[in-house]
């Protein structure tokens, strides 16, 4: 969901304007709507409404916040479609964190040792396993 931002290209672009409005039943998370407009702040009724829910992850690392696209014509049916968009984002937020922790355990990174340096072993400090 996070556009590819070149950092020196921080222009917004305004033919992509949205207005954003937030629902909520403070319990669940939240729905977005996303409705286009002008630059000028009127409707851009060209474009499609968008929707994007949020909720959060409880880890024992703390809160992990997850967002997703809901595909949706109106605000009923985003609210009707949060449960099911918001499983299959915690699923596949639950395997990038799984994922990040393998690679993480596996990872076996030695100090180099050069010349000088602690015990002065030849050769010592070569095994890197990104």
């Amino acid at each position: 969901m996070e556009p590819n931002v070149n950092a020196t290209d921080l222009n917004m672009d305004p033919a992509d304007l949205y207005l954003e409005e937030v629902f909520t039943d403070r319990k669940m998370g939240t729905v977005r709507r996303l409705t286009p407009i002008k630059a000028d702040g009127s409707p851009d009724t060209s474009r499609s409404e968008l929707y994007v829910g949020q909720a959060q992850l409880l880890t024992p690392m703390g809160a992990v916040p997850v967002s997703f696209d809901i595909s949706a014509g109106s605000l009923d049916e985003a609210i009707e479609r949060f449960a099911e968009e918001a499983k299959k984002a915690v699923d596949r937020t639950v395997e990038e964190l799984k994922e990040l922790r393998r690679q993480a355990s596996s990872s076996i990174v030695v100090p180099q040792v050069g010349p000088g340096g602690p015990g002065d072993l030849p050769g010592g400090g070569k095994i890197q396993m990104p």
